[in-house]
């Protein structure tokens, strides 16, 4: 059997295996500065991995995960949120600015979660095996990768942002304002990709709070700093943008010395940060799916911002206020999709999986009630939800107002879609849930809103349509690849159960 990789021998020598965990056949929850113990001796508080997970009642490690990371979530989108309600005050223009750059920075964002997707994955697997050292090389291996290609990401976006906002005619009164801004997010890259992956590794582990209060702080700093960067300092969108980037600075800081501290269930070395060539290819072998699945949803959503702006300056900004409320749909819909892969992960590497598809049943089950209920509010409030947003823009407000009433209905139906492909994620089903992607994507949505909207003559109430029937469609094709079970079969690790059958098979043949 296979131990901690060193940095001169990596032999994985079967195509697509990842390297075995090592066992602990004492105690599998144990912390790195304490001797093994049963796992009864320790409290929730400063405890490596969380047993709880794996056992007791679903709806309570169901939820000991998804409100941390609903919260943490929500949160997240609050740095959007905070730039909207102050560039807000300057204009349909500047709300436009924001709005054509969004669609590129979710592209980034993507190709970095993809990243990091695999990483998490690998961490859930291995709590469940009981084996902290593949934990830690596996946060390692993540960090550097990902930190890597954010700057090459970075670089070549600064580089190239002047270009992609002449390709999709942008209008003169906006250009100004949204090449200063996304610039800025290009540059900031490195910042928001390190706190992803920590904050990624540390759902893994089952360790969601701490990751809820570095946001809550990092908000805080934000909302503090953008009227002083957009109005007192005068630098206008630019300045939202810098804000942003101030305070991701903060986080990312606290972020790596969290991880190196070893608190909480990863420890990130100097000896794990130096490549390891095997280990990286293999994951990238798993992961770069979900890479390609987060390009070409970041992709299909910058392509259709090409077909909006040709709306105009009102279409394009009022896509950006129901940009900003399907992020309240969304990122809650991920971040019970990430709890959901936490515990479907750690239970399939624990050798548990009847306990793994409950889950599974129960998040979508959960999901699709409470983002429906928010689509029927959010349909009875449309106005005053998109005059919050742009507060002195009529045509704006009615043209928002009309997006959020025609897609709302489906809300609940996004959520199903994300329960159930983050199961297949965290099983290591990477390339199902990249072609249920695509297809969502670029065989339903923008091909439904080019038809809807020019074929048939409906202009951007045609693209707004688009939205609500490919969600879905989506979910129904979600729905049918998971009750196949063909997730249930992958195994990316060794899972306990497997390890005593090969020890006693071993033992026949000595």
């Amino acid at each position: 059997m296979g131990t901690l990789i060193s940095w001169t021998r990596n032999d994985y020598n079967q195509p697509g295996e990842l390297p075995k965990p090592k066992r602990i056949p004492d105690n599998v929850f144990m912390t790195p500065d304490k001797p093994a113990s049963p796992p009864a001796a320790f409290t929730p508080r400063g405890r490596a991995f969380d047993p709880r997970l794996l056992e007791g009642p679903i709806p309570r490690s169901l939820f000991l995960l998804a409100v941390p990371i609903m919260g943490g979530n929500i949160l997240q989108i609050a740095y959007q949120l905070v730039d909207a309600f102050w560039v807000g005050r300057l204009g349909a223009a500047a709300v436009a600015a924001v709005s054509v750059s969004m669609p590129m920075m979710f592209l980034m964002m993507s190709i970095g979660m993809g990243f990091t997707i695999a990483g998490s994955t690998l961490i859930a697997q291995y709590v469940g095996a009981g084996n902290r050292g593949m934990v830690d090389h596996v946060a390692g291996q993540t960090m550097l990768t990902v930190v890597a290609v954010s700057l090459a990401l970075g670089l070549f976006g600064f580089v190239v942002a002047p270009y992609l906002l002449q390709l999709m005619e942008v209008a003169p009164e906006v250009y100004r304002g949204a090449l200063g801004f996304l610039r800025v997010q290009f540059l900031s890259l490195p910042l928001a990709f390190a706190y992803f992956c920590f904050q990624s590794q540390m759902r893994g582990v089952g360790q969601v709070t701490v990751p809820l209060y570095l946001i809550a702080a990092s908000v805080f700093i934000n909302f503090i700093l953008d009227p002083i960067f957009i109005f007192w300092l005068g630098w206008g969108v630019m300045g939202a943008a810098l804000a942003t980037m101030v305070s991701q600075f903060v986080s990312a800081v606290a972020a790596i010395a969290l991880l190196s501290s070893g608190r909480f269930g990863i420890q990130l070395k100097i000896r794990e940060l130096r490549p390891d060539f095997a280990f990286i290819l293999r994951a990238f072998n798993l992961g770069y799916p979900a890479a390609i699945e987060g390009s070409a949803r970041g992709l299909g959503v910058t392509v259709m911002m090409f077909l909006i702006t040709s709306f105009g300056t009102v279409t394009t900004a009022a896509y950006g206020v129901g940009g900003n409320v399907l992020q309240f749909v969304v990122i809650p819909a991920m971040g019970f999709s990430m709890a959901t892969s936490t515990l479907v992960g750690q239970n399939i590497g624990a050798g548990n999986v009847p306990r793994a598809e409950a889950v599974a049943r129960l998040a979508a089950l959960i999901t699709f009630g409470a983002l429906s209920a928010f689509g029927l509010f959010a349909l009875a409030f449309a106005n005053h939800i998109a005059a919050f947003f742009v507060p002195h823009d009529k045509a704006v407000i009615h043209e928002a107002s009309v997006f959020i009433r025609t897609v709302s209905w489906s809300f609940g139906f996004i959520g199903v879609q994300f329960a159930l492909m983050g199961v297949l994620r965290a099983s290591g089903n990477m390339f199902a849930a990249m072609v249920i992607s695509m297809v969502s994507q670029w065989m339903l949505t923008f091909p439904l809103a080019f038809v809807l909207s020019h074929r048939a003559h409906m202009g951007a109430h045609g693209i707004w349509w688009a939205f609500p029937v490919a969600n879905v469609i989506t979910a129904v094709i979600s729905a049918v690849w998971f009750s196949r079970g063909d997730w249930k079969k992958r195994r990316i690790i060794e899972t306990p159960r497997e390890a005593e059958e090969e020890d006693v098979n071993e033992q026949v043949m000595v």
